[in-house]
């Protein structure tokens, strides 16, 4: 049963692409295990960091003796530490990620991402949690770096029944509320919310140092609008209906959506959180590889 709920998330294929690729935190980390990532506390370990005076009680060993032959003082050797980190996947399943057929229907695409990333960040032995929301937070699996975490987190997108309207800011603040260390949240959503409580939520968790990254997950159609002819609009969070010809919309339309995808990169911009725009027509492996390259281009120039 889990092998067969696993084959509907996890694709071979997507993961082949990524194989050999790392999820880095772009900041010092915090955890509670030994990981491959650095610290900003410092300790004795692999990688020099410098020195510190020499006090009651600390273990001769870490003396620096050249230091003492040079300078005629005591100084102590100290090393950077590394750690794991926590990745947060945020997953809207509100009723506007039903958008779509197949493969490339939103709430379908978003679902395989998280459990791809999922699986990605478990094998480098990082710890992942996800968590569900549309009206408010519908379920929450706490972090873990076993691979049973991912049998976990597929069963739990398996139960999703995406029918309420989105309140993203305030699951984000309840989210926060149970964070403690520095750690990375990433959230899928077609992001169709009003962007000043948004942004808000967003500040909180920079505020307490915690990285964002919004991957907004978009039909082709939501973005292209290659409607023609007689097309009836059917609400899927509003119960409405309008019949029109799309050729009438379809420059307000875009306007109106070039102007909020603007909006809400600027509030990336403005709070240093990362904004990744995916269309689901796209193949989920290039999508990765792309981003994954990108990640790698900034974390080398930071």
């Amino acid at each position: 049963m889990a092998k067969s709920i696993l084959s509907r998330y996890i694709d071979p294929v997507v993961l082949s692409r990524i194989a050999r690729r790392r999820i880095e935190p772009r900041g010092l980390v915090l955890g509670n295990l030994a990981g491959a990532h650095k610290s900003p506390l410092s300790g004795f370990a692999v990688e020099f960091a410098g020195h510190r005076e020499y006090v009651w009680g600390d273990d001769p060993k870490h003396i620096d003796w050249r230091v003492y032959f040079t300078r005629q003082r005591y100084m102590i050797k100290q090393y950077e530490m590394e750690t794991n980190f926590v990745c947060h996947l945020v997953l809207d399943v509100s009723a506007s990620m039903r958008y779509g057929d197949g493969a490339q229907q939103k709430l379908r695409y978003a679902a395989q991402m998280a459990a791809t990333l999922a699986y990605t960040i478990v094998r480098q032995s990082d710890k992942v949690s996800l968590a569900t929301f549309d009206e408010k937070l519908l379920g929450f699996v706490p972090p873990s770096n076993s691979m049973a975490q991912i049998v976990r987190l597929t069963e739990h997108l398996d139960q999703i029944e995406p029918v309420h309207k989105t309140n993203l800011a305030d699951c984000l603040n309840e989210l926060t509320g149970r964070m403690r260390r520095r750690e990375i949240v990433m959230i899928l959503s077609d992001f169709f919310t009003e962007l000043a409580p948004l942004e808000a939520a967003i500040q909180r968790m920079r505020y307490h140092r915690h990285e964002v990254v919004l991957f907004q997950v978009m039909h082709h159609d939501e973005l292209e609008f290659p409607f023609d002819g007689m097309v009836k609009f059917v609400g899927l969070e509003v119960p409405e209906e309008l019949l029109t010809q799309p050729e009438e919309l379809r420059r307000q339309y875009l306007a109106a959506m070039h102007r909020h995808n603007a909006e809400l990169e600027a509030l990336c911009q403005r709070n240093r959180a990362e904004r990744v725009l995916v269309d689901t027509s796209r193949d989920m492996g290039q999508v990765f590889a792309d981003y994954l390259n990108l990640r790698s281009r900034l974390l080398r120039h930071r």
